[in-house]
């Protein structure tokens, strides 16, 4: 008789969790390489070419692979995708910019993991996404590996507005987190396409109006590069990630991001193994093994609905609709499709099936 699957590697295969990871990696892999490039790049228009980088990389990939799927929110939705783009593309950045302008990136870096905590207090508080305990101290306990990670040597106390722009550009992406998930069914390429092409027209415009100028065309063409990895591909994986899992969970695997970052300069810069990265992981590990042993389940409702987004047929009692060909079990394809009334009971997580309250 086969034994049964630890609980842990249960959790690493359920959908998005590996996603949100994979995000979580080529974001933090995106520090190292922009230190490399902020040597030849200013700030602010390096965040604009990695945006712009991001959505016209996507943008290209959609037009040549031919993709199917919603391009734009449904009627009603539309409003998430102005208030995540606004908040998220152009506010975050411009605020961020501002703090950095006056306090040193070390303490930036500290400020900048009340991004995952805002996140998911908003995701929980105000948008009513369920959590327990287990979630909560999971959560904290990978934040508490971002703080040990980036906490600076010496901390600069001299003004407390640059602290509070960051915090505030936290905040903007936390809603752009919160936003993102309500239309997080739209096709997640010409969803993150999108968000970069109009955050990268914007930011690239502020810095022009501020003076700057475009780089040489090697160091820009590398930034390209970095966003379409790090803002783009890993925006695709996120929302993957926020659609299977919901705001705060995909946000709380996407808060391991500095430490794959660190992981990283120690390859690509030679940057030593320290205690503090030691003492980060295994924090990390911890809220994430709390994460992916997560089990709840009871008996709950669904509501009819109707909706459009990948999925295969292969026993999920939530997709067992009927198809005009048919289509093999197994098979991923996509169209919009039609959800009975449904009352069960089995172990799940927030994501777009399992919005119902506890």
């Amino acid at each position: 008789m086969d034994s049964p699957a630890h609980p842990a590697s249960t959790g690493l295969r359920r959908p998005g969790v590996a996603a949100a990871l994979a995000a979580a990696a080529l974001f933090g892999a995106s520090t190292p390489a922009a230190k490399m490039l902020l040597g030849s790049v200013l700030p602010w228009t390096l965040a604009g070419i990695l945006y712009l980088g991001s959505g016209l990389g996507l943008s290209l990939y959609r037009l040549f692979s031919k993709r199917d799927g919603a391009t734009w929110p449904e009627r009603g939705e539309h409003r998430w995708l102005v208030g995540a783009i606004a908040s998220g593309g152009v506010a975050a950045p411009v605020l961020l910019m501002l703090g950095l302008t006056h306090m040193p990136a070390s303490s930036a870096s500290l400020l900048l993991n009340a991004e995952g905590v805002l996140t998911a207090l908003l995701a929980w508080f105000v948008f009513k996404e369920n959590f327990d305990r287990r979630i909560a101290l999971g959560m904290l306990a990978i934040v508490a590996g971002a703080v040990v990670l980036s906490w600076p040597r010496e901390m600069d106390t001299a003004s407390a507005l640059p602290a509070l722009a960051i915090v505030a550009a936290c905040l903007c992406w936390a809603i752009d987190n919160n936003l993102t998930r309500k239309i997080s069914l739209m096709d997640a390429v010409s969803l993150a396409s999108i968000k970069g092409l109009v955050a990268g027209s914007v930011n690239l415009s502020l810095a022009f109006v501020l003076g700057a100028q475009l780089p040489a065309m090697l160091p820009g063409l590398g930034a390209m590069v970095v966003g379409f990895f790090a803002y783009g591909v890993s925006l695709v994986l996120f929302i993957t990630g926020l659609r299977n899992l919901g705001t705060a969970r995909a946000g709380a695997y996407f808060s391991a991001a500095p430490f794959f970052g660190a992981v990283v300069s120690i390859v690509l810069l030679g940057e030593p193994i320290s205690g503090p990265l030691l003492l980060a992981g295994l924090f990390m590990g911890i809220g994430v093994w709390l994460h992916l042993t997560e089990q709840h389940s009871h008996q709950h409702t669904h509501s009819a609905d109707a909706h459009e987004h990948e999925h295969v047929h292969d026993g999920d009692v939530h997709h067992d609709h009927e198809h005009q060909p048919p289509v093999a079990a197994g098979t991923r394809h996509r169209h919009r499709h039609q959800h009975a009334a449904l009352r069960h009971e089995h172990d799940h997580v927030p994501d777009v099936h399992h919005h119902h309250t506890h």
